[in-house]
């Protein structure tokens, strides 16, 4: 297992990618990224189950689904870091004819992406179907996915939601980031959820909860944890409490950074709170 310091150097430099890649384009997504990295990072580098070669099947690995496709940057960068596809890559986000649009999209065929997503709502229907692919097929396998909060406030999640526990799709791992932002605000301001816990486990989920979302061993532990909760008749939900545009100092705990890339003295700022550790693209 890599050292807690390697995972955090690893997260460091991810965050520098973020910001390199928005910045370049003047558009992008990068405080939602921000604050979910050390979830990518545990999750590719510690809790996955996958194979070497990537294959659209996954048969005999575990999968993921990111439905909150607009934080492609923090993606792009972690599957870029653990071999997916050239670091150097990273070089053409958003750009005409790249593989790394905006939102991640399978045309082109990027290597670690299975879904077209950023049509918030969607995600959830899409990793049950491939849990439940996996159970047809025999494979014990599981499958995780990720959504915003704020996504939550679309109606098709509480279908899915609803579906998932009524079929007892007991190999699935849903992780909610609970940031408190979107685009137009807080969550509480744009529309209160209320306790989403007690939602989730009104709709018969197995509930669980990781207080720190920006701690690498926390989230480590966390979803370790929801992998042993499996198995046991119940999807299972992790509500993760994160901190938008985490390790940016002026971008933290606002929703201002939803959706707008830094300039250049505000990238520079960025870069010199998160140093490069394993070498920049």
């Amino acid at each position: 297992m890599p050292k807690t310091k390697q995972l955090e150097d690893f997260a460091t430099q991810v965050r520098r990618d973020i910001l390199r890649q928005v910045h370049k384009v003047n558009s992008g997504h990068p405080g939602g990224s921000l604050g979910c990295t050390e979830f990518f990072v545990a999750l590719y580098q510690e809790v996955l189950e996958r194979k070497g070669d990537f294959d659209m099947d996954g048969i005999g690995e575990d999968l993921f689904f990111l439905s909150n496709g607009h934080i492609s940057p923090v993606y792009y960068s972690v599957l870029a870091r653990s071999g997916y596809f050239p670091v150097e890559e990273l070089n053409t986000f958003r750009l005409i004819n790249s593989r790394l649009q905006g939102h991640p999209t399978t045309h082109e065929g990027l290597p670690g992406v299975r879904i077209a997503s950023g049509s918030l709502g969607q995600g959830m229907s899409v990793a049950i179907g491939a849990a439940q692919a996996k159970k047809l097929n025999n494979d014990d396998h599981l499958v995780f996915s990720l959504h915003g909060d704020g996504e939550l406030q679309e109606g098709q999640n509480w279908e899915a939601i609803m579906y998932a526990a009524g079929k007892k799709v007991d190999n699935l791992i849903s992780t909610i980031d609970l940031n408190g932002q979107q685009i137009d605000g807080s969550t509480d301001d744009v529309l209160p959820m209320g306790s989403l816990k007690g939602k989730f486990e009104a709709f018969g989920w197995d509930v669980m909860e990781i207080k720190d979302g920006n701690n690498i061993t926390a989230v480590i532990e966390g979803l370790n944890e929801a992998k042993s909760r499996t198995g046991k008749g119940k999807p299972v939900c992790v509500l993760m409490h994160t901190v938008m545009g985490h390790g940016v100092d002026f971008m933290m705990h606002t929703h201002a950074w939803h959706g707008k890339a830094p300039n250049d003295e505000q990238l520079e700022i960025g870069l010199a709170q998160n140093p490069e550790t394993l070498g920049d693209y």
